[in-house]
């Protein structure tokens, strides 16, 4: 039962990373502002940091299973533990970061890669189906 929900969990953070994959491409000023809010808020802060938990998790459980089984453990026990790491930053480094990371990210920037999350997300749903 749990890995058809890691599953499913992964199918639908790949789903996600697509979607932000098309955010990225035709609305790159959105995004920008969005990566300026990222920690602006405890609330916002570590909202974020715990649904990482989550797609962590079930890339880690859909290990045994995936087509890149070790891509898929390496790449969830990063995730989780930059998450955990995250977790004792204080928030406004966190949130400085990503307004230095912001405003040096042009709208281009974001169009430019967001063939990676395309990418990204396609591989993560192709992995466990």
């Amino acid at each position: 039962m749990i890995d058809i929900l890691a599953k499913w969990t992964v199918i639908a953070f790949g789903i996600f990373i697509i979607f932000v994959g098309f955010l990225m491409l035709f609305k790159p000023k959105n995004v920008n502002q969005i990566l300026r809010k990222m920690a602006s808020t405890n609330l916002i802060n570590y909202t974020e940091i715990t649904l990482r938990l989550i797609p962590a998790s079930a890339m880690i459980i859909c290990s045994d299973f995936a087509k890149y089984s070790n891509i898929f453990e390496l790449y969830g026990w990063i995730m989780l533990i930059t998450t955990l790491v995250l977790f004792f930053i204080p928030r406004t480094i966190h949130h400085n970061f990503s307004l230095k990371i912001a405003i040096h990210f042009k709208p281009f920037y974001f169009q430019l890669i967001s063939p990676l999350s395309f990418l990204i997300g396609t591989f993560l749903i192709y992995g466990v189906i």
